[in-house]
């Protein structure tokens, strides 16, 4: 267990969590379902995660590896869970499922449309029915039904198919995949808010109900601006990537010794920008007066600006307008954000005393905060 200030750490003196008391049997693999039943596991419930006899295939996703052959992918979705074997294609299986459902609040699984029922477990035929106050989230790509319901889904197909690629990248790139699983992730959160929701509701009701969350319904609800846009103009909105579709100057500009994100979204910030550089000047300029004005003449605002940043460097600059109350910051690399000591001032980091590292909850609540209790393990 690490004692660094600032690291969270494995401890029960943190509390119960706000979950606590909650059952969740997690039936789910790969990323979206095990990120949300790790969620809820990080606020108090427990997580019975049940693999099959192969185990989550994400096991082998490396290297690199975490301990006993098990891959960091795997370790990074998978803390705070009770991980078990069960054959499902099996009626022992079938009914040790049965037997753990009886005590159970939650059940995630993100099998295909149709598996369930094929094991005589789906919810309208079966669990409904066996368990009244169950919670039954359904993890899956498309959905069960209309024309792409109950085909296969993975996080860059979503991507692909939900317009996300086409505004991902620059024009001489073409479609560009966001750099990390983002749709799956954001599938897991949905699922989380539905659970919640549903809970919340059952404490009136004292009735359960079925959740859904599929990628690409997922996808298509964080298509903003883009999807505005378009229904704003007509036009199918294009690359343009670093730089927001809506505002300017917000992108990447050059300094002298690397590059510093700028998000500018109103007047009075771009006048404390040209005055921190030196450049008053550049407010009063009739091409970069308001927003509208900026967004017109965006190259030739990259072209002032980054004469103006060629005698300051990316970090200082990035810290001096944040001060300043300009949203601005360098680009720095995976390492360089672990080691941001405002990283470890949030506590952001998890450290385990068998090894294992992984990012804490965002989420922070002040009675009732989140724990680190059970490493991910090789076992199943």
């Amino acid at each position: 267990m690490s004692g660094e200030p600032g690291t969270a750490s494995a401890a029960g003196a943190t509390g119960p969590g706000s979950l606590a008391g909650l059952t969740v049997i997690d039936l789910s693999r790969v990323l979206g379902g095990p990120y949300a039943t790790q969620i809820l596991g990080d606020h108090g419930a427990r997580v019975i995660k049940l693999e099959p006899p192969q185990g989550d295939e994400t096991r082998g996703w490396g290297p690199p590896f975490y301990r006993d052959g098990v891959a960091w992918y795997y370790a990074g979705v998978n803390r705070n869970k009770e991980i078990r074997t069960i054959d499902l294609r099996a009626p022992e299986g079938r009914g040790e499922l049965r037997t753990l459902l009886a005590d159970a609040d939650v059940l995630v699984e993100n099998f295909r449309p149709g598996t369930l029922e094929k094991w005589g477990l789906g919810y309208e035929e079966a669990l409904r029915e066996e368990f009244p106050r169950l919670i039954h989230c359904s993890i899956t790509g498309f959905g069960e039904d209309g024309p792409l319901g109950g085909m296969p889904g993975y996080d860059a197909i979503a991507q692909a198919m939900s317009g996300l690629m086409s505004v991902n990248g620059r024009p001489e790139t073409g479609p560009t995949r966001i750099g990390m699983p983002a749709v799956d992730m954001i599938t897991g959160l949905n699922a989380v808010n539905g659970i919640l929701l549903a809970l919340h509701e059952r404490s009136v009701s004292r009735k359960g109900q079925r959740v859904e969350s599929t990628l690409f319904d997922s996808a298509l609800s964080v298509m903003h601006p883009h999807m505005p846009n378009l229904f704003g103009t007509g036009k199918a909105p294009g690359r343009t990537g670093n730089d927001h579709p809506n505002i300017a100057p917000y992108s990447t500009y050059a300094t002298g010794d690397g590059d510093v994100f700028l998000a500018v979204g109103n007047d009075r910030q771009f006048r404390k920008l040209c005055e921190r550089v030196g450049r008053q000047e550049l407010a009063d300029d009739a091409r970069f007066a308001t927003n509208a004005d900026r967004n017109g003449h965006r190259d030739a605002l990259r072209a002032e600006l980054e004469a103006a940043f060629a005698p300051f460097e990316a970090v200082a600059l990035g810290e001096a307008l944040m001060a300043e109350g300009v949203p601005a910051g360098p680009i720095l690399d995976a390492q360089q954000a672990v080691d941001h000591p405002h990283t470890r001032h949030r506590g952001m980091i998890v450290e385990m005393e068998d090894g294992y590292r992984g990012v804490a909850s965002p989420v922070k609540l002040s009675r009732t905060p989140a724990s680190y209790r059970i490493a991910p393990t090789g076992e199943s």
